[in-house]
């Protein structure tokens, strides 16, 4: 019988997730390896070498550590799931002018599900991932409680925000409280030295190339036909040059516009009806004002009262101070001051200090 219960951990052959299982290992949990097959890379029209969590040296890295360290690890093929979903609303979004965050689903509606899942096919009361976040349940009110990793650099709080109360209930974080560095001398000290010098990948998972514009044309036919050629448009209305189409656009987006106005512009509004990308200037791209959809709160049940947070609008924001109320199932959010580059579809994360207040996705 192990000291803690039995714990299914996410493992994708990075050294964050190797170190997490093996440090429940050595806590006294029964640990049982799982990695999750989410993506065929030959379907996702890349050209360079199969890379990241789902490659075959990625899975082989995964099982040779949980060999060398005598705990079970199993392979789950979630490809159908992830396609139908991540990847059917990554495509979705852009042909609808937002920007999606195909992370953000990916771990609210598939890691998570099908973690739990496979968790209680094999009798584990709680499952662990290597994301650099901590958890808490708070005494007055029973809510489990997200707040920001120590590591401010690698803090993945932003991604988090979607999961359910009921999920978090079982969820471990094991890295929470660590830095990256502290991490990586940890596989060191495992003997683990390639594992520890293992390069990071900051590109979408299913986008290895990092080039979503050939993504999309390789999933949607005749992409360039249907939507090149579409007027880029002043604020007021004036026609200023041809794009090569809406959904190849980002709002904030500066560089790779492809014209000269004779200043800096900026895409500021994306028109899907008209196939128009509108420009404007950096004070054009600036609001105070959001509206967030898809709600899913963490540390209160609601919010029904002004309450001072930051918000952050994408993952490397720094946050900007903001006054957050809920309007049915909607979030009204109003900054202190002017922010840059409100981009639908992205999400926005409120905090109170350290703690994850909620998010949702920006209108």
């Amino acid at each position: 019988m192990s000291k803690h219960g039995r714990i299914l951990v996410a493992m994708s052959g990075g050294v964050d997730s190797s170190v997490a299982a093996v440090m429940l290992h050595e806590q006294g949990y029964e640990v049982i390896g799982l990695t999750m097959k989410t993506w065929d890379y030959a379907s996702s029209g890349g050209s360079s070498k199969e890379t990241g969590c789902c490659s075959l040296d990625s899975i082989n890295d995964a099982r040779s550590l949980a060999v060398a360290y005598g705990f079970p690890h199993y392979i789950l093929d979630i490809r159908d799931e992830f396609g139908g979903f991540v990847i059917d609303n990554f495509v979705d979004e852009y042909m609808a002018g937002r920007t999606p965050n195909p992370c953000v689903l990916c771990n609210t509606h598939i890691k998570w599900e099908a973690l739990l899942k496979r968790a209680d096919k094999l009798d584990c009361e709680f499952i662990a991932t290597g994301h650099y976040a901590n958890i808490r349940k708070q005494e007055d009110n029973g809510r489990y409680v997200i707040s920001k990793g120590k590591d401010e650099n690698k803090d993945q709080s932003y991604v988090l925000w979607g999961v359910s109360q009921e999920n978090l209930a079982r969820t471990r974080f094991p890295l929470g409280s660590f830095s990256k560095p502290a991490i990586r001398q940890m596989a060191l000290d495992m003997g683990q030295h390639e594992l520890a010098n293992k390069s990071e990948s900051y590109e979408i998972c299913f986008v290895p190339d990092n080039d979503y514009r050939s993504f999309l044309r390789h999933k949607v036919e005749d992409l360039d036909t249907k939507v090149g050629g579409g007027n880029f448009t002043l604020t007021d209305g004036t026609v200023v040059g041809k794009h090569q189409g809406y959904p190849f656009y980002t709002i904030g987006q500066r560089k790779g516009l492809g014209i000269a106005l004779g200043k800096p512009m900026f895409v500021t509004k994306i028109e899907p009806a008209t196939n128009t990308v509108v420009l404007g200037t950096e004070e054009e791209l600036q609001k105070k004002e959001a509206w967030v959809r898809n709600l899913n709160l963490i540390k209160y049940e609601n919010i029904n009262l002004p309450l001072k947070a930051v918000t952050k609008i994408r993952y490397k924001d720094a946050g900007a101070e903001s006054s957050i109320v809920q309007m049915g199932e909607y979030m009204k959010v109003e900054f202190d001051h002017n922010v840059s580059g409100i981009a639908p579809g992205q999400s926005a994360v409120f905090y109170e200090g350290n703690d994850l207040l909620g998010g949702g996705f920006l209108m």
